[in-house]
């Protein structure tokens, strides 16, 4: 039988970052491999994205200072939904190999859409530099299916498959008994873990099952009657996702209507998000040769997080524009409503730090340790103000901190999109996140504590920068020769 824990004495661990890497870009390869309009997307995106950087050399100055340059080209996105409370939680496991944690709750029922999700990534500063991949998970919400019959029939089918391989647990488990992998298990437990995520062209159950759990929501059916949860789609970064959107019918594309998230704007905030229509695909059924939607392609384009001040002012914003006339993003007009109210966003960074909108990382400037008496000084007092005195002054830098989350209405708007669903204009929420996170075998994270300890994180290293200098310069000064 084959190992499954590796020596720690002798045989060196992978990093997590690393075989997250190296997962993410297996899946990128499969996926462009099984859509071959995601390469075709690629290949735009990174047109868009060095016509950007060529036309903006003080964007490029500034990514590479923040370190977002590096991770550009290598960011990827997916999204795969699931169907049982065991499905979720040993994804979690699988996740936590590849250093990726559960991040935020997404009712999604808000918007129709009978799930509700995380997303696993990467949390920690370092981490997210070195690979900021990301899946967004959903579960299915059984609850949610009015019919009875129907909703047994989805339980009794999903607890009959398991889609994980026996390797792949068997290798999860032994990364948590050992607390790593070794180089041979870090490339197998990639290849076995990839095969969760691959497209199968056989349903699980016959035509008749298939268009019953379709006729209830077409994600239920995409969700039931295949062997697993097969990626449906992987989302590169964009710097303007205005001309990817302009560009994709040109290459042959078929592109949603409008891009969901906030209008474009001096200073992105938040995060922006289109798609190319999902692809009509061939499934053999049980007594049936017919054709499934699920996978589609789609871009991302993302701003500064915001503070729960700058989120509260966006939410009621949005919610202002979708309730116009009862319209929402399907009407004509959605695009010059969503410019016209947001208006009352600030659109300077300058203005969004004073008024405590959005998160940055600070970092010390040469002047800011020349003077470092009175910059510590001016953090002193109200640190805010102090924050913003040294910015004003030349003595720090104030990075955007890159939003690294998602948005529960524009990801209802994609799926809604590329499911083919009419959208939803009046909302009813079922949030449930104690029986999510029941079901998950963990707690999530709050996305905006983690915005606030990376801000906090870079103040405090900017403050102790600042202390050691002060104490360089009194020993300095003492080992100077005393004049008489």
């Amino acid at each position: 039988m084959a190992d499954t824990v590796a020596p720690a004495q002798t045989v060196p661990f992978v990093s997590t970052d690393e075989i997250r890497t190296r997962f993410s870009r297996a899946m990128s390869d499969m996926y462009r491999n099984e859509v071959p309009q995601y390469g075709t997307l690629l290949e735009l995106v990174a047109q868009v994205n060095e016509a950007c950087l060529q036309a903006r050399p003080e964007l490029r100055q500034a990514m590479q200072g923040s370190g977002e340059l590096e991770r550009l080209n290598l960011e990827r996105h997916g999204a795969i939904r699931v169907g049982t409370a065991q499905e979720l939680a040993t994804l979690r496991r699988l996740f936590a190999v590849m250093g990726m944690e559960p991040v935020g709750y997404y009712d999604l029922s808000v918007a129709g859409v009978p799930v509700h999700a995380t997303a696993f990534r990467p949390v920690s500063d370092e981490a997210l530099h070195s690979n900021p991949f990301r899946v967004f998970t959903s579960l299915l919400r059984l609850e949610l299916i009015a019919d009875a019959q129907l909703r047994e029939r989805a339980q009794q089918i999903l607890s009959r498959r398991n889609i994980f391989t026996a390797r792949a647990l068997e290798l999860i488990a032994g990364f948590e008994a050992a607390g790593g992998l070794s180089e041979r298990q870090a490339d197998e437990f990639v290849r076995e873990a990839l095969e969760t995520f691959r497209w199968h062209s056989e349903a699980t159950v016959d035509f008749e099952t298939y268009t019953s759990l379709q006729n209830a929501h077409r994600l239920i059916a995409d969700v039931v009657c295949f062997k697993g949860p097969h990626i449906n789609h992987l989302t590169p970064r964009t710097l303007d996702i205005d001309a990817i959107q302009a560009a994709m019918p040109q290459r042959g594309i078929n592109a949603k209507d409008v891009v969901e998230g906030p209008p474009r704007r001096e200073c992105p905030i938040l995060l922006r998000q289109t798609s190319f229509k999902a692809l009509q695909e061939p499934v053999h059924f049980s007594d049936h040769v017919g054709s499934h939607t699920a996978r589609f392609g789609e871009i991302e384009q993302r701003g500064v997080a915001l503070t729960r001040k700058g989120r509260q002012l966006y939410d009621e914003l949005l919610s202002r524009v979708r309730s116009m006339q009862g319209a929402g993003s399907s009407a004509p007009d959605y695009g010059q409503r969503l410019a016209q109210t947001f208006g009352e966003f600030p659109d300077s960074h300058e203005r969004m730090r004073e008024e405590g909108l959005a998160f940055y990382r600070y970092r010390l400037t040469d002047a800011g340790r020349a003077h470092a008496r009175e910059a510590l000084q001016a953090l002193d007092g109200d640190p805010a103000h102090g924050l913003h005195a040294l910015v004003n002054r030349g003595w720090a830098t104030a990075q955007p901190i890159t939003y690294e989350d998602f948005l529960p209405v524009s990801a209802a708007g994609i799926f809604q999109s590329n499911l083919g669903g009419q959208e939803q204009r009046h909302y009813q929420a079922h949030a449930a996140r104690q029986t999510f996170e029941r079901d998950l075998g963990a707690a999530t994270h709050d996305e905006l504590a983690l915005y606030e300890q990376a801000q906090q994180r870079s103040v405090e290293g900017m403050v102790q920068a600042l202390q050691a200098q002060v104490k360089a310069q009194v020993k300095a000064q003492e080992k100077k020769p005393q004049t008489t």
